[in-house]
């Protein structure tokens, strides 16, 4: 299984922005638990703060990774082009957030993205990522 980690604008910043939110674990250290925790899955991971970039990617992706685990940052509220460029390809994406959206400013409630993802998980922090890999490798029931 090859699964690819997709996180959008300021998640560079993990570990150092709005630790209250966010926490203070950076996300290159919790990537590479993530690895050791899944070693027969093959992980590729990107950050961007570019929205081509990710619409890029994720066109890309499609037929070469299973599914994308997607943190789309900012754009998950704003974004119809990152909504189409999921739309239209075959392979599977979970949307995850670190912090609950809902719990959030009102601005942040409303995900343009879940209406075309095989699901949304969120409030859980770092550990979010690991849900949306336990969803991709889950048969749907």
């Amino acid at each position: 299984m090859k699964i690819l980690i997709l996180n959008g604008p300021n998640l560079n910043l993990q570990g150092r922005r709005d630790p209250g939110v966010y926490g203070t674990r950076s996300f290159e250290s919790f990537f590479e638990e993530l690895k050791g925790r899944y070693a027969a899955v093959d992980f590729d991971f990107l950050q961007s703060n570019h929205e081509g970039v990710l619409i890029d990617t994720i066109q890309q992706a499609d037929g070469v990774y299973d599914g994308i685990v997607l943190n789309a940052g900012g754009y998950t509220h704003t974004s119809v082009a990152l909504r189409d460029a999921i739309a239209a390809v075959q392979v599977p994406v979970v949307e995850v957030h670190i912090s609950s959206i809902l719990a959030r400013e009102g601005f942040r409630h409303t995900s343009m993205l879940a209406p075309v993802v095989k699901g949304s998980i969120m409030g859980f922090g770092l550990d979010s990522y690991r849900l949306g890999v336990e969803a991709l490798l889950q048969p749907i029931r």
